[in-house]
C-alpha cells in the first residue's frame, strides 16, 4: 500500500509487528558528540562560571555569560544535552522528541542575540494547529479543526453553534489584548513587595520603579482589568461558559488550561495555564506553537552551538555530586561524582530546587524552614508521555485518510482525543486524584514527522502522545511497575483505536514514560511540567526559581562586570532585560550564602550602558535568586519541559517558588 512504512520489509523478521513493550535503545545522539567537539579537550580546574545541567535554560545562561566574557563551563549528568528538550532514537530509525515536543515563547531577543537560525534552528509552524475528532452515533462523526484563517475556523465552529462561531473572534481579540498588555512582564522581574517599604529613601524609590511594568500592564487593560483578573484566578470552565455554549469547543480550549497540570477545568486558577499557551509566540506569530526540525534536541543543539562558538565548554556525562562551599558558606565551585573539583566564582543550577537544595547543598547550611518549603513544593504530575513508532498515519473516522495514505492538513495538528466535553476532562482528573490512572485519559496526539519526514524511515512516522491524568503514586501507595505502565498504555491505545481504527496494528514500538520515569530520566520532580502547579485563586506574587544562581562574593566588595556595552545579562531561563545590580535582596534567603537581587531597567533603556553584578562582603547569606516576571522562555515554550520552561524539563522546564 502506498504510504506504508518501508521499515518492516527492510528489517524482515527482525521487525515484528510490535517491539517488546517499554523497549528502547540508548544511543548517544549527535548533539552530545558535537558538544564535546566544541568544548575543551579536557575539563579545566577553574572557570569564572559553572552551570549545573545542560537543559535549554542552562545553555542559554552559558551562552550569555560566555558572551559577556566569563569563562563558562556546563556540566550535564546525561549523555545528551538539552534536559527535557532532547531528540533520542528510541526505536532504530525513529527520532523522538522524547519529553518536550512543541516550541513557543522563545523570546525574540534570545533568538536574535544567540543567532540561533545561523546555528541551525529551523522552526516548522503549523496551520491548522488543532484538531478534535468526536465519537458520535453518526457517519461520519464530526470534528473541529482550528487554524489561523478566522473564516474557516468560524465555519468549523458553526457545526456546533452559530452563536459560538460569532463569539469566537471577539474571544480571540479579548485574549489578544491581554497578551499585548502582559507581554512586557515576561521580560521584567516580579515585584518584590517585601522590599517596597524597606531600606533608605533612595533604595525605596528604586524599589518602586519595579512597579512600573505592572502599572503599565494595568493601564493597558483599562476598565476590563477585573475581567482579565478573573481569567487568571477563576476556573477555566467558568471563563469558557461565559463565552461559548458548545462542549467540543470548550473542551478543546480547556486542554490548554490543564495540560501538564494536576488540575481540572473546574480548578480555580486553571486559566493562568491557558494564558501561557495563548501568549505563545513563534517567529512573530502570536499564539503559535510549532515543531523543531530535527526534534526538540535541535533547539538545544543550536543554543549549545551558540555557546561553544563563543568559547563555552560543555560536557555531557559529567554529573555534579555537590556544590563546593567556602568557610563562610559561599559557593566556590562543584564536585563531580568521580571526585573531580571544578572551582568557579559563579555557580548556576539548572536543576530543580529539590535537587539543588536537598541534594547538592549540605542541609545544615540551610535554614530548616527554607528546606521545609522546598520539600513542600507541589510537584504532582498528571502526565505520562508515550512515544510511538508507527508504519502509517492514523486514519480517523471523522476524517479518513486518502487512498494514497498521504498526510492531510489535520495530521500536522495537536490532535485532541477524549475531548467531547469538559466533564470528560474533569472525570479523568477525578480518577487520578483518587490514585487511579484515567480510564478515558485526555490525549494530545502529535505527528511531527508529517512536517519533518527525516524523523522516521520513508512511509513511517513518529507519534507523540502527551496523556493525562496519571498519578505519580498509585492508589494504596503502589509504585508504577512494568505491568501498570503497560496497562495504562494499552488503555491509551484502545482510546486511539476508537477514533482511528487500525492504529494499534500500525505500532512498531513504544516508549512509555510515567511521572516517576520523567523524574528519573530528566530530573523533573514528580515528573511535573509546570514546576510546581499551584492554585492561584488568590493574589500572589510568583517567583520562578530556575535557573538558580549560587553566587560567590568577591573580596573587597568590588563590582564584577557581568554585561558591558551590550544588552543586560539575562537569566538562565533566557529572560531579557534582567540585570544583576547592587542593593536590596529578593527571593529566598538561605543561611551562609549571599543573595543577589536581580532587577530590570525600564523598557527601552539604553542598551549601551554597563550593568554590574555587585559583590558585597559576605555576611551569612547565600545564593539563591532568580527574578523574571513569568515562566517564559524556552521551557515555557517546550511542553513538558518543562515547562515549565518550563520547566523544567516542563515545565514544562521553570520552577515556581513563593517569595519569602
Amino acid at each position: 500500500m502506498a504510504g506504508r512504512c518501508a521499515l518492516r520489509g527492510a528489517l524482515g523478521a527482525r521487525c515484528p509487528s510490535r517491539w517488546p513493550r517499554g523497549w528502547r535503545l540508548s544511543l548517544r545522539p549527535p548533539g552530545a558528540r558535537l558538544a564535546h567537539a566544541g568544548a575543551a579537550a579536557q575539563l579545566q580546574q577553574e572557570y569564572d562560571a559553572v552551570v549545573i545541567g545542560a537543559g535549554h535554560n542552562g545553555l542559554v545562561a552559558a551562552a550569555y555569560l560566555q558572551r559577556a566574557g566569563l569563562r563558562t563551563a556546563v556540566l550535564e549528568r546525561r549523555h545528551v544535552l538539552g534536559g527535557a528538550a532532547v531528540t533520542e532514537e528510541i526505536v532504530p530509525g525513529f527520532k523522538f522528541s522524547r519529553a518536550s515536543y512543541l516550541l513557543s515563547l522563545l523570546r525574540p531577543q534570545i533568538y536574535a542575540d544567540l543567532e540561533l537560525q545561523r546555528h541551525g534552528l529551523r522552526v516548522l509552524p503549523r496551520d491548522p494547529y488543532s484538531f478534535t475528532p468526536l465519537l458520535e452515533d453518526r457517519s461520519p462523526p464530526r470534528s473541529l479543526l482550528l487554524g489561523h484563517d478566522m473564516a474557516q475556523t468560524q465555519q468549523q465552529i458553526a457545526q456546533f453553534s452559530q452563536k459560538d462561531a460569532q463569539a469566537y473572534p471577539e474571544y480571540e481579540a479579548f485574549m489578544g489584548r491581554m497578551v499585548l498588555a502582559l507581554d512586557p512582564l515576561l521580560d521584567a522581574p516580579p515585584v518584590d513587595t517585601a522590599a517596597l517599604g524597606k531600606g533608605s529613601l533612595p533604595q525605596q524609590l528604586r524599589n518602586l520603579q519595579t512597579l512600573k511594568p505592572l502599572l503599565q500592564a494595568g493601564l493597558a487593560l483599562g476598565r476590563q482589568l477585573p475581567h482579565y483578573y478573573e481569567v487568571l484566578t477563576a476556573p477555566i470552565s467558568k471563563i469558557l461558559d461565559h463565552w461559548f455554549e458548545s462542549e467540543p469547543l470548550k473542551a478543546t480550549l480547556a486542554t490548554d488550561a490543564v495540560i501538564g497540570a494536576m488540575a481540572s477545568p473546574h480548578t480555580p486558577g486553571s486559566g493562568y495555564v491557558l494564558l501561557h499557551h495563548v501568549m505563545g509566540e513563534l517567529e512573530g506569530r502570536r499564539g503559535a506553537w510549532g515543531y523543531v526540525a530535527g526534534g526538540m534536541g535541535a533547539l538545544s543543539h543550536a543554543i549549545a552551538q551558540a555557546a561553544t562558538a563563543r568559547g563555552a565548554h560543555i560536557f555531557a556525562d559529567k554529573a555534579v555530586c555537590h556544590v563546593l562551599l567556602g568557610r563562610a558558606g559561599e559557593a566556590r565551585g562543584v564536585v563531580l561524582q568521580d571526585g573531580t573539583e571544578v572551582r568557579s566564582k559563579l555557580v548556576l543550577s539548572n536543576a530543580s530546587p529539590q535537587i539543588t537544595f536537598l541534594e547538592l547543598i549540605p542541609q545544615e547550611q540551610l535554614p530548616k524552614d527554607f528546606v521545609q518549603r522546598i520539600r513542600q513544593l507541589d510537584t504532582r504530575s498528571p502526565v505520562t508521555k508515550i512515544n510511538v513508532a508507527v508504519d502509517r498515519l492514523p486514519s480517523f473516522l471523522a476524517a479518513p485518510n486518502a487512498h494514497d495514505g498521504q498526510a492531510l492538513p489535520h495530521h500536522q495538528c495537536s490532535i485532541h482525543l477524549n475531548c467531547e466535553g469538559t466533564q470528560l476532562l474533569h472525570q479523568a482528573f477525578t480518577e487520578a486524584a483518587q490514585g487511579h490512572p484515567s480510564s478515558r485519559p485526555m490525549i494530545e496526539l502529535c505527528i511531527p514527522s508529517v512536517l519533518d519526514p527525516g524523523l522516521a524511515p520513508p512511509g513511517c512516522h513518529v507519534v507523540s502522545l502527551f496523556t493525562q491524568y496519571t498519578p505519580s503514586v498509585l492508589a494504596g501507595g503502589r509504585c508504577w511497575d512494568e505491568q501498570a505502565r503497560n496497562a495504562y498504555a494499552d488503555t491509551v491505545f484502545d482510546c486511539i483505536e476508537d477514533y482511528a481504527p487500525g492504529f494499534k496494528a500500525s505500532v512498531i514500538g513504544r516508549d512509555v514514560l510515567t511521572p516517576p520515569d520523567l523524574e528519573r530520566i530528566f530530573g523533573l520532580p514528580g515528573g511535573v511540567e509546570h514546576l510546581p502547579w499551584r492554585d492561584v485563586s488568590g493574589p500572589a506574587v510568583l517567583c520562578p526559581a530556575s535557573t538558580i544562581l549560587l553566587w560567590l562574593p568577591v573580596p573587597n566588595s568590588w563590582p564584577v562586570p557581568v554585561w558591558k556595552w551590550s544588552p543586560p545579562w539575562r537569566r538562565s531561563d533566557g529572560s531579557s532585560r534582567t540585570q544583576c545590580c547592587p542593593g536590596g535582596y529578593q527571593g529566598f534567603q538561605a543561611a551562609l550564602m549571599k543573595l543577589v537581587k536581580l532587577t530590570s531597567p525600564t523598557q527601552g533603556c539604553d542598551s549601551s550602558m554597563p550593568y554590574w553584578c555587585h559583590a558585597e562582603p559576605c555576611p551569612s547569606t547565600t545564593c539563591f535568586s532568580s527574578t523574571s516576571g513569568q515562566q517564559h522562555l524556552l521551557r515555557a515554550g517546550c511542553r513538558l519541559a518543562g515547562s515549565p520552561v518550563l520547566p523544567a524539563a516542563t515545565v514544562t522546564l521553570s520552577r515556581w517558588l513563593l517569595p519569602a
